[in-house]
């Protein structure tokens, strides 16, 4: 079960920042509001089914630091600072991808300007991000069956005939 929550997860978050990454229109400080909140309702949900061991709260890493990239502030380079010391799990071009794509949404925000955006690409420069921009939300993690020994012993088998297992001998 928990697996299958951890993949859920991973697929939401994958969806979800492909959708912040490629549509302008929600790249605000309102959605980033709206997707923080969203996302502690799941991780609320995951501790009230008692999941939060099963990693799925970790898939979304991307997701809830994208919403707060949303919801800082983008002047200063204190705020660079801030944004490069807190956007670990996005890679650069992400980052800056939300930067140009983030759109005020009243008269009383600016747009991010170049001179901010080529400050966080400067302070990011040294990271060995992956070159895609987006998430594979076709990927899938690896499916680990627990092992639980029997208490039956191999001495007590008794392999019927009609099986044709001749072959195999006791030792």
């Amino acid at each position: 079960i928990q697996q299958v929550f951890k993949q859920l997860f991973y697929m939401i978050n994958a969806i979800a920042l492909n959708n912040l990454l490629l549509r302008k229109d929600v790249c605000s400080w309102s959605t980033g509001m709206q997707l923080r909140f969203n996302i502690s309702q799941l991780e609320e949900w995951l501790h009230g089914k008692n999941l939060q061991q099963s990693g799925a709260a970790q898939t979304l890493e991307p997701l809830i630091q994208a919403a707060q990239l949303l919801q800082l502030k983008k002047k200063t380079s204190e705020d660079a600072e801030a944004i490069c010391s807190l956007c670990t799990s996005l890679s650069t071009q992400q980052i800056v991808k939300i930067l140009n794509l983030y759109t005020p949404v009243n008269e009383f925000e600016e747009r991010v300007t170049v001179a901010f955006i080529r400050n966080i690409q400067k302070q990011l420069q040294e990271r060995n991000d992956p070159p895609q921009l987006l998430l594979d939300f076709k990927h899938m993690f690896p499916v680990l069956f627990p092992f639980n020994p029997s208490a039956i012993t191999m001495d007590s088998i008794h392999l019927p005939a009609s099986l044709n297992l001749d072959f195999l001998n006791k030792v």
